[in-house]
């Protein structure tokens, strides 16, 4: 087991934290496949109702560990390496069938920015600041951020972010919608883990159909996201978690809910 990412059982949730903090957590090919094993974990763990990302030391995570290309022959095909590392995690946390918080403890920059707002949920410590670097080194910003970030701040702020790459500071990045909330600094981590056990609580398979939905509203149109709302609604409403939400409702009490499909 690699020790460049450390999976918690929080009871309900995991926590799983980005551990390389002498490289402000920044992405090898290990911490990639150690990423991709304990997400996948957390996805196929029913008893796994919620996950919490974030990062070790003083860094969420600086993107790609550019050393980690020192002694390669000729130009890199950096296709390849988005093709088989980052596309697949971006789809990992859009698709994982339960909700993920991120807590963004300090910079968030190329990769790290975009892996961030991946995740459904996004919370910043106030020194945190969001970074679109790629302009500083020739490249196009990558892991969906040029899919994610149009929808969450507008075009005009996301070309002047990616052309200039200048910094977002996380109260910035919360007035402008980029994330839900930006915390002191000693109040990031409290609050992101109570969130993560509160979500942990609330009907797992409910929420899934809701990110499969939100994930297809960008690209149907009014009438095929009305038909999805139907198919997926059909499904909901066929969980325990519902039957037991009705009758909390009707008896007047807090639900217990499951978070199991049957």
């Amino acid at each position: 087991m690699s020790d460049t990412v450390l999976v918690e059982n929080r009871g309900g949730w995991r926590k799983i934290t980005l551990h390389r903090p002498d490289k402000l957590n920044a992405f090898n090919e290990e911490l990639h496949a150690a990423l991709a094993a304990a997400l996948d974990g957390a996805a196929a763990d029913a008893d796994c109702r919620a996950v919490l990302l974030t990062g070790a030391g003083r860094g969420f995570c600086a993107g790609q560990d550019l050393g980690d290309r020192r002694g390669e022959d000729g130009p890199p095909d950096l296709g390849d390496t988005l093709e088989r590392l980052y596309n697949p995690l971006v789809r990992r946390l859009r698709g994982l069938p339960k909700p993920v918080v991120c807590a963004v403890n300090g910079v968030a920059a190329g990769a790290g920015a975009n892996i961030a707002l991946a995740c459904d949920i996004v919370l910043a410590a106030h020194s945190a600041k969001f970074i679109q670097a790629f302009a500083r080194i020739g490249l196009v910003p990558d892991s969906g951020g040029t899919h994610t970030l149009p929808r969450l701040v507008g075009e005009a702020r996301t070309r002047a972010l990616m052309l200039l790459g200048e910094p977002v500071e996380a109260r910035q990045a919360e007035a402008w919608g980029m994330i839900w909330r930006a915390l002191p600094d000693e109040a990031l981590m409290p609050e992101a883990e109570a969130l993560a056990a509160r979500l942990a609580t609330q009907p797992t398979q409910g929420l899934a159909l809701t990110k499969q939905a939100l994930e297809s509203s960008a690209t149907n149109t009014l009438a095929a996201q009305l038909d999805l709302e139907r198919d997926l609604q059909r499904r909901a409403g066929r969980t325990p978690d519902y039957a037991e939400g009705v009758r909390a409702f009707l008896e007047k009490r807090p639900p217990r809910f499951t978070g199991r499909a049957g």
